[in-house]
């Protein structure tokens, strides 16, 4: 009741702004209605890579590059809320650069509102991708587990960030082509063990090959987890 409280007053204090406009918020959040409907929602997409399409499908389409390869990612399914494009990079880019914690909550508020729109069973716990300590120190926060606290927080859910962690401080994975990004992320993920979740949700920002979730896919997999979907605020196309 106390949490709630105090949220009136912030909200009455601070009333919600739009950050592309500056109009008034909407529905608690600091998006108006215009803009939210202008924001390109990943529909449709690959059942399984969340890859957008171009036009209409069934339900359950997979992308063509999900129907040729085998395996298939290691992860049972990709959820993505946005495309990215329009305003998207601008959003996320705040959030991850800029430490704008006006943009990691509307994002984290985004996603949460994608998956209980899709009405999906829910993991036991959100699993962040980890920052390298050294990235961390450069950036100062790991966005992906920000936008994961507010996911939690709107979904009930906990997020666990100390289940695995990110051991080699990689290059950037932009420019690099699937095949290169794949070697460059062998061995950057360690779990702890006994892993203790059978049902997760690995939670990022921006999904562009897959390359970085599925590796992390792969380990916590060994480590135990059965079921391991992806959240993602967006997917390159």
């Amino acid at each position: 009741m106390l949490a709630r409280l105090g949220h009136r007053l912030i909200s009455a204090v601070f009333p919600p702004t739009c950050v592309l406009c500056g109009a008034p918020g909407t529905e608690g959040r600091d998006l108006c209605s215009g803009c939210d409907a202008d924001l390109p929602r990943n529909r449709p997409a690959c059942a399984h890579c969340a890859l957008p399409f171009e036009m209409p499908v069934p339900e359950g389409t997979l992308c063509g590059s999900c129907q040729r390869r085998r395996p298939r990612p290691p992860f049972d399914r990709c959820v993505a809320a946005f495309r990215y494009e329009a305003e998207v990079p601008v959003l996320i880019g705040g959030a991850k650069f800029e430490g704008r914690l006006d943009r990691v909550r509307l994002l984290g508020q985004c996603l949460a509102a994608e998956i209980r729109e899709l009405g999906m069973p829910l993991p036991e716990a959100l699993v962040p991708v980890p920052l390298h300590r050294r990235r961390l120190r450069e950036r100062g926060y790991n966005q992906a587990l920000e936008i994961a606290r507010v996911v939690g927080a709107e979904l009930r859910l906990p997020v666990d960030p100390y289940c695995c962690d990110r051991i080699a401080a990689t290059p950037p994975q932009a420019g690099l082509d699937e095949r290169s990004r794949r070697r460059n992320l062998r061995g950057a993920f360690v779990a702890r063990e006994p892993f203790p979740w059978s049902h997760v949700a690995i939670l990022d920002d921006v999904v562009t090959t897959g390359s970085t979730v599925a590796e992390l896919s792969r380990v916590l997999r060994r480590a135990g987890a059965r079921r391991i979907e992806v959240w993602a605020v967006a997917r390159t196309p």
